[in-house]
């Protein structure tokens, strides 16, 4: 049986009529072409438009970060994989293609600012990649939908959710990590990052928590407790602060000065895994070289009680600041109770007691809420007492805000003019002291890391963590220095520098620049000098990004091209 195309055309060189120009004829009208050039400008702008379109990783990002230090350290891990992919990370949000919000959702405000930003982000056609608890705890949200989420422990992927986003597409990556049939503490800590302060490296020991507070909502996004192996932590902060060996090359590690230990409560790290806090910050201060302080996160009571003698031994030590975050909430056992805090009064102040004896000068900080559900005007007067007793040089005060999903939520509220005037007179009492006073005429040894907000000086703390504000000299920057204390202030200390002292600095390493990559292979430095006999590249896992793929890619394409064309010119 004949084929439907029989009738059509036999051949495809059917379809060349007879009027058609003959191959002779074609080859002479040649000559009487004249070229016409392109204008480069406008076929440069087009392929670039295409190519910003099209391509993932040639986009500007802008990242926002609200909450936690833990939270931050997401974020720092989430740029720095961006960064090395070749995205292009901005600090300014109108000039970027893309924005990250790393959201918290302790507070109302907080979610409030992450919801107006994405509304923000929507009226500027700007494309969207939620992150942080609020969308991990509540991911059905109206406000989320169609929006494309990375979950709090898949920040490992966030360069794959933000291709998609960039071609348009809505992923959400909410899952948990686990491995050897249990929960682990997150992503991998040895992924690049860009520090926020590149002298400071923030360290998460563990995700989640053991507690069940009825008014918490970041139980919802960050889970039960999950450690990290003492191991990956002791080489994350060998890596901020050493110069080690690496194939017979000298790699120069990061030039960080301070290393803060982060996580939901850092006094419960380890109960699942077999180990304990003192554990791991024995190991850790042996990493800390002579002028560098490790900073030790929040921890609630119930599990920083037994460990109270080596704490204070820890707290003791030169090289960790004697400093310590043990929240109280409230000094009601009755508000206690309802808060589900499994501790009462009498246990924080065990702790409080303990280690103002065994660490002169140690500075407790901690935080308040004022108008839980049920406080009664009895409660609240004994949370002021509590302050009057110990007259806390650092207090965070918080009005209570009702969190959706929570128990608390559901409890009989206090009214809110009634929440307001307990703030109000807590906040007055707390400004009603000054706490430094007495340190006026001190010498003090103090480690300057960052710029004050009004940039007129260097910020520093002593080894209390007490804030000090030095003279802006670029020489103190990262480094060790001898001051005299001349004035207090309710939230600082100023000092002037001694004269015959000089700065000290922990690390042989420079410091990386403000937006530099951590955790890419570098060229060998020694006091920020490249050593010239390591001209060879060192390859990481990270350290060849999309952007020198890509070149790399095109000079291959050129090298077979012009390969074949002169096989083909010599047979």
């Amino acid at each position: 049986m004949p084929s439907a195309c029989d009738s059509l055309i036999d051949d495809i060189e059917d379809m060349v009529s007879s009027s058609d120009p003959t191959p002779l004829e074609r080859q002479s009208a040649r000559k009487n072409i004249i070229p016409r050039s392109r204008k480069k400008n406008e076929l440069l702008s087009h392929e670039e438009l295409q190519a910003d379109s099209l391509i993932p990783g040639t986009q500007k990002i802008w990242m926002k970060t609200w909450g936690c230090s833990h939270n931050n350290s997401d974020g720092e891990y989430m740029a720095g994989q961006l960064a090395a992919s070749g995205y292009m990370m901005t600090d300014d949000p109108s000039d970027a293609d893309l924005w990250v919000l790393n959201s918290c959702t302790v507070k109302n405000p907080a979610e409030d600012h992450f919801r107006n930003s994405i509304k923000k982000a929507q009226d500027q056609q700007k494309k969207v990649v939620l992150a942080g608890c609020v969308p991990q705890a509540q991911p059905r949200m109206d406000y989320l939908k169609g929006l494309s989420i990375i979950g709090v422990q898949q920040i490992d992927r966030v360069v794959e959710v933000v291709d998609e986003a960039v071609k348009g597409h809505s992923v959400r990556l909410l899952g948990q990590k686990k491995g050897g049939g249990r929960r682990l503490g997150g992503a991998r800590l040895d992924l690049p990052k860009i520090r926020k302060n590149p002298l400071i490296e923030i360290i998460s020991i563990n995700t989640g928590c053991l507690n069940a507070c009825t008014y918490c909502k970041t139980k919802h996004a960050r889970g039960d407790l999950a450690s990290y192996p003492i191991e990956e932590l002791v080489e994350r902060a060998s890596q901020s602060f050493r110069v080690r060996e690496l194939h017979m090359w000298s790699a120069s590690i990061e030039g960080v000065c301070e290393i803060w230990l982060t996580s939901e409560d850092t006094g419960a790290y380890g109960r699942d895994i077999g180990t304990d806090l003192p554990t791991l910050l024995w190991r850790l201060v042996e990493e800390i070289p002579e002028g560098a302080m490790l900073r030790l996160g929040m921890t609630n009571p119930p599990y920083i009680l037994e460990h109270l003698e080596e704490m204070a031994k820890i707290l003791n030590h030169p090289r960790v600041y004697a400093f310590l975050h043990v929240p109280v909430q409230s000094a009601s056992d009755s508000v206690l109770m309802d808060m589900k805090r499994e501790y009462c009064i009498d246990d924080f102040k065990k702790v409080v007691d303990f280690l103002k004896e065994r660490v002169p000068g140690v500075t407790i900080a901690t935080d308040l809420i004022c108008g839980f559900p049920g406080e009664t005007e009895k409660d609240f007067q004994e949370t002021v007492d509590l302050v009057t007793l110990y007259r806390f040089p650092s207090l965070f005060i918080n009005q209570f805000y009702p969190r959706p999903g929570t128990p608390a939520a559901r409890m009989e509220q206090v009214a809110a003019h009634v929440k307001k005037q307990r703030t109000k007179e807590l906040s007055q009492l707390f400004h009603s002291y000054n706490p430094y006073d007495h340190k006026v005429g001190e010498r003090q040894h103090v480690l300057v890391t960052e710029e004050s907000f009004d940039a007129q000086y260097y910020v520093s703390h002593n080894k209390f963590y007490e804030q000090v504000l030095v003279p802006k000299r670029a020489e103190f920057k990262g480094k060790m220095i001898e001051v005299d204390i001349y004035e207090a202030g309710k939230h600082f200390l100023k000092g002037r520098p001694v004269e015959d002292s000089k700065p000290f600095t922990a690390s042989i390493a420079k410091p990386l620049q403000k937006g530099e990559v951590s955790g890419l292979m570098q060229e060998p430095t020694v006091n920020g000098i490249q050593d010239p006999a390591s001209s060879l590249l060192l390859i990481g896992s990270y350290s060849l990004d999309r952007e020198a793929l890509k070149k790399l890619v095109i000079a291959l394409t050129l090298a077979a091209a012009i390969l074949a064309f002169v096989i083909e010119k010599l047979y």
